[in-house]
């Protein structure tokens, strides 16, 4: 992944734009969400906000129960309150999600591998 950015989103004095989902496996079949807002131009920016502005992004990125991260464009409390996202899983351990009310163009699903990446690459970058 390349960043082309002038200025990090996490540096930024911006407005919040977009909106990220953390859903993490705690086990017995449960998944807890956590929501927060995010800046940047588009959902890989809105990403690597969440991974580098949010000492909890980082901390859920490196859980080894998370599942995936959903960023959605535009910020709606009700959204973030409870996120309109179902999370089955396969009788092999791979996870399906399914996002309703929304627009598909405004939501990105990163799995918790597409994560990983970009989260060691902004390390490595820019330090911990």
């Amino acid at each position: 992944m390349t960043f082309t950015w002038k200025t990090p989103p996490w540096q930024r004095h911006e407005d919040y734009t977009h909106m990220a989902v953390s859903l993490v496996h705690n086990g017995g079949g449960k998944i807890a969400t956590s929501a927060t807002s995010l800046r940047g131009n588009d959902a890989t920016e809105a990403l690597a906000d969440f991974l580098m502005g949010d000492p909890g992004g980082r901390a859920a990125a490196s859980m080894p129960g998370l599942v995936a991260v959903v960023v959605r464009r535009g910020i709606d409390v009700m959204w973030m309150a409870q996120p309109p996202i179902q999370v089955s899983s396969s009788d092999s351990g791979e996870w399906t999600l399914a996002v309703h009310g929304v627009d598909e163009a405004d939501v990105t699903a990163f799995s918790s591998d597409q994560v990983q990446e970009p989260l060691a690459q902004l390390q490595a970058q820019y330090g911990a």
